[in-house]
């Protein structure tokens, strides 16, 4: 999501914590969420010291006992602190890069779908197409391949509308 400057997503922008990349100057690491994910590959190998270790008691006695117990709370440690670092040095201060959203949504074929019950299936699957190959925006596209009116299209393309759920009326 944020694999930029230029590529990947672009949905978000991190706080920028480091000078940059060490093979791209410039370009902001993102730190915190890598830090997150090493955590999560130490908590794993915990887990599964645990469970081998479980693993190895007999009825009511185990030795391994001490191992279980020191994973178990290295584990507990490790996912509160990094818990706590990633909320407040990364997702406190991402910002969500609107623009980046707004146009992938535009570009998205699965929009024409809202216009099915009104020009029906095979019209707007060629909307969809034509919108894929060309790389313009379905709304676009389709108010050229249609006769419905810009402002009309506007309401019935709208995403926010579209993911609300329920019904729609007006």
């Amino acid at each position: 999501m944020n694999a930029g400057p230029l590529a990947g997503l672009g949905e978000i922008e991190l706080p920028a914590l480091q000078p940059g990349s060490s093979i791209m100057p410039g370009k902001v690491n993102p730190v915190i969420p890598e830090a997150v994910c090493m955590v999560a590959a130490q908590v794993i190998g915990n887990d599964t010291t645990i469970t081998v270790a479980g693993q190895s008691g007999s009825f009511q006695l185990n030795v391994m006992l001490p191992v279980i117990v020191y994973n178990l709370l290295q584990s507990i440690e490790l996912l509160a602190n990094s818990a706590q670092l990633l909320a407040k040095k990364a997702i406190a201060g991402f910002t969500v890069r609107t623009d980046n959203l707004e146009r992938a949504v535009a570009l998205n074929p699965i929009l024409v779908t809202a216009l099915n019950p009104v020009i029906g299936y095979l019209k707007a699957a060629e909307i969809a197409k034509e919108a894929y190959h060309s790389r313009r925006p379905i709304i676009d596209v389709a108010a050229e391949m249609t006769d419905i009116p810009r402002e009309e299209l506007e309401k019935l393309l709208d995403p926010r509308v579209l993911t609300a759920g329920g019904i729609q009326t007006e």
